[in-house]
């Protein structure tokens, strides 16, 4: 028995083409404008509810938003190049520059005459590998578009999808539990290869916390990697700051600042703790996550966990 699923459609309509698209990626204000080609599309999907591995090849540009929904998705392409995100956070992807598309909400996207490939991992399975991966519970995930994957990572997340494409597309029937195998290693390979964050807190939010405590929390997690402010949280959760802050002093006995703060500190022991020697310094990793004074960040550093930076990065 055959435990795939399988779905395809092809044809020369433009129109039908932006519906099924739309449909498939909650797409909206989906937009195509033919180019020099004769317009024809293909979509092909291959797996199980676990993992999908989808082909598209699209004649045309095509530009709107999407979303990734429930599922976390790695896109990239054999022909043309795409962009996902607006702004400071559009991110381009092409054969060599495989991407993960924005988890946070409907995205913008932009490709042309295109021939793209897609591995689709079930939103609750990634994080339950990824949990098998850190140590942790399960937590959403965050991937950071502005780190571009190492090039010995993205070699063996290539050697990892050909042969999970192996399996898929097996002329013979294939097994639930070969389907199992190649999903697990696939994402194990994919959460090594993309530089992401588990986003819950690590500590408990206060039995009586609002909701809007509790979305703020989760914001800051979830975007602690970007130059957001308190006062980013706060339009986020519609609050003026002054309220945000008396919120918070209430319910979590702290200010948000210092909780963001905080966040990003961890953020910054996680990567230490992680890295192998020679591979990075004190320095740069916290002056990404927005330390610019080594002095006082060092001091606050050890003050949070009992040993200074560069101790973390040597243990």
């Amino acid at each position: 028995m055959d435990a795939r699923t399988r779905f395809e459609s092809a044809g020369t309509d433009l129109g039908a083409a932006l519906d099924m698209f739309g449909q498939a990626y909650e797409g909206a204000g989906f937009a195509g404008a033919r180019t020099e080609r004769d317009f024809s599309y293909r979509f092909r999907v291959v797996g199980d509810e676990a993992m999908t591995f989808r082909s598209t090849s699209f004649d045309a540009r095509a530009t709107g938003h999407a979303s990734s929904g429930d599922e976390y998705v790695v896109v990239w392409t054999s022909e043309g190049t795409g962009a996902v995100g607006s702004g400071e956070a559009q991110v381009h992807y092409g054969p060599a520059t495989p991407v993960v598309f924005p988890t946070d909400g409907p995205f913008a996207f932009d490709l042309r005459d295109v021939r793209q490939s897609l591995v689709h991992f079930d939103r609750g399975f990634l994080e339950r590998v990824a949990a098998e991966v850190h140590g942790t519970t399960g937590r959403p995930l965050v991937f950071d578009q502005a780190r571009r994957p190492r090039r010995e990572d993205l070699a063996e997340w290539n050697r990892q999808v050909h042969r999970a494409a192996e399996v898929l597309f097996s002329r013979a029937p294939v097994s639930a539990l070969a389907l199992a195998t190649a999903a697990h290693e696939t994402a194990s390979a994919m959460l090594h290869t993309f530089p992401h964050e588990q986003v819950a807190p690590e500590s408990p939010v206060p039995q009586g916390a609002t909701s809007r405590v509790r979305a703020a929390l989760e914001y800051m997690h979830a975007h602690a990697h970007t130059p957001i402010t308190t006062t980013d949280v706060a339009e986020h959760v519609g609050l003026s700051v002054r309220g945000l802050q008396q919120a918070f002093q209430r319910q979590v006995g702290t200010a948000p600042n210092a909780m963001l703060r905080g966040i990003r500190m961890d953020r910054v022991r996680d990567e230490l703790r992680r890295a192998a020697p020679g591979q990075l310094t004190v320095a740069s990793v916290a002056v990404r996550w927005g330390f610019a004074h080594l002095g006082r960040f060092s001091a606050a550093y050890a003050e949070r966990f009992g040993e200074y930076p560069r101790d973390t990065l040597r243990a």
